[in-house]
């Protein structure tokens, strides 16, 4: 079954004003995941920039920035920095979906790394000394969650540097000033290595004929082209690349009227090696013939 996330868009009430004239990036997330790297990311991009803007002050931001006659995209930071305001930020983010088109980027990695950047620079964790750094991730985890469950985009840092992180965000959202366009991002991953967390729609075609059983196939990847055939000559595959090709075909122009510019749809096998590339290959070629922009990446498909 496919998973969708919330892609945080909302249907401005029939007296909202316009929300064609700005966007408005808003970055948040755990300590040390990279999120002052993402905003220089962002203001690389065109984007006015503002580091930990007061949540209270981030609909005023937003009128002002789509007034704006030179200004028309810009980003700002709010994290655990704010305190009791955060718990305020549902409410005011409900509100701010009326007047502009918001994106909320949520940055997070796992504890063992986030330790090991604090132990790096050197540097406390924002809720102070008095806990270890993993008690307060873990607190802060909990205090960042109402607005984790928001986030349009959830990009996890844990193996990224910063070169990785920046290209991710431009590409994401380079054309976002262009409404009618969407990028479409094709992964396929083995189940075994866990499913890609950004992800917005998933499917497992594990229910395919595994070409891993069969030795001359074994050490190769659905890239190839006898494994290809393989996998192919079975009648269930063609059917499933043509119902999954239609019904993306038919749900992306309804991403695109919802303001989403990205989307990233993961296809898993069991080792990421065979029948998730090869669907992730046709599916990548099916939708650039309808005139979609897409990226398409195996992530798993040279691990051993």
């Amino acid at each position: 079954m496919p998973k969708s996330k919330n892609n945080g868009a909302g249907v401005p009430p029939s007296n909202a004003p316009a929300t064609t004239g700005a966007d408005l990036v808003i970055i948040t997330g755990i300590s040390g995941s990279g999120k002052l790297t993402a905003l220089k990311a962002f203001e690389d991009l065109g984007f006015y920039a503002v580091d930990n803007l007061p949540i209270a002050l981030v609909p005023k931001f937003a009128d002002l920035t789509l007034d704006s006659k030179t200004q028309k995209r810009s980003a700002v930071t709010i994290d655990i920095r704010e305190g009791e305001a955060l718990k305020k930020f549902p409410q005011i983010y409900a509100e701010l979906k009326n007047r502009v088109h918001p994106t909320i980027v949520f940055l997070d990695a796992d504890d063992e790394v986030l330790q090991r950047r604090f132990s790096e620079t050197r540097r406390p964790h924002p809720l102070g000394s008095a806990s270890t750094v993993l008690s307060s991730i873990a607190d802060e985890r909990k205090e960042l969650k109402a607005i984790r469950d928001l986030a349009d985009l959830y990009i996890d840092t844990s193996k990224l540097n910063v070169h990785d992180l920046r290209r991710q965000i431009s590409e994401k959202f380079k054309d976002l000033d262009d409404p009618a366009n969407i990028t479409v991002y094709i992964n396929s991953f083995g189940f075994r290595y866990g499913v890609p967390p950004d992800s917005d729609l998933v499917f497992d075609v594990r229910f395919l004929p595994n070409p891993n059983y069969i030795p001359e196939f074994k050490h190769l990847t659905g890239r190839h082209p006898s494994v290809a055939r393989y996998i192919r000559s079975f009648p269930q595959t063609t059917e499933f690349i043509e119902r999954i090709s239609d019904l993306l075909i038919y749900l992306l122009p309804h991403y695109i009227r919802e303001g989403k510019s990205y989307l990233t749809i993961s296809f898993g096998c069991t080792g990421g090696h065979h029948r998730s590339v090869l669907i992730a290959h046709e599916i990548n070629k099916r939708l650039k013939k309808a005139g979609f922009t897409v990226k398409e990446r195996h992530r798993d498909a040279e691990r051993q």
